[in-house]
């Protein structure tokens, strides 16, 4: 890299985490220059169009990084979000994502990218924003998710979705984030009160 450009890219990369070609072209520096330094060993290509220094320190949840830095405009969901909010014990294959019905479909060899089409106030409602390795990923929250799993019921399974909701109610003893009335308020814009008040009934 030419040690007189003005900005150190390197130290830039380090700061954001993780930045694509289109980060760098912004600032005002040729993309050129992330060839150069992956070249010297001193950045790695980490997807498609994705960058990280290779000093970076990776976290459990980095595949969550890539895909919300592929899909920007992606929410992580269902058992994506599960598992990030600990309201199951299994580990998805897959990076579960809710987009827009209208977006294109996101393809990444480097990413196993699971697709799910919301719309309305399943797309818009409950979403929490996570600084993880430096990049905002978008996820929803536990309340909102349990709501998704009674929702897709039928692509996941009514096993998965029973599962979140007692291990959602099953918080009332840990100081977690366990809001009744949020879960029911958030039932009733994604239409799925009906279909939840029996379960909920059954377990509090």
């Amino acid at each position: 890299m030419d040690d007189s450009h003005p900005l150190d890219l390197l130290d830039y990369i380090r700061e954001k985490g993780l930045v694509r070609p289109r980060d760098v072209e912004a600032i005002g520096i040729p993309r050129k220059y992330l060839s150069r330094l992956v070249e010297r060993g001193l950045i790695e290509r980490v997807g498609r169009g994705q960058y990280m220094a290779a000093d970076a320190e990776w976290t459990q949840y980095h595949t969550l990084v890539q895909a919300a830095a592929r899909v920007p405009r992606g929410v992580l969901c269902l058992l994506t979000a599960l598992r990030f909010h600990d309201l199951t014990t299994e580990l998805p294959r897959e990076v579960w994502m809710a987009v827009d019905p209208r977006a294109g479909q996101p393809r990444d060899p480097h990413l196993a990218l699971r697709i799910v089409r919301f719309s309305g106030a399943a797309l818009t409602a409950g979403i929490e924003e996570h600084a993880i390795e430096g990049v905002p990923v978008r996820v929803y929250s536990p309340a909102k998710t349990v709501v998704d799993c009674f929702k897709f019921r039928h692509k996941i399974g009514v096993e998965i979705a029973i599962e979140a909701l007692r291990d959602y109610l099953a918080r009332r003893d840990r100081d977690r984030d366990r809001d009744l009335d949020e879960l029911m308020r958030l039932a009733t814009a994604c239409r799925m009160a009906n279909v939840m008040r029996p379960y909920l009934e059954a377990l509090a």
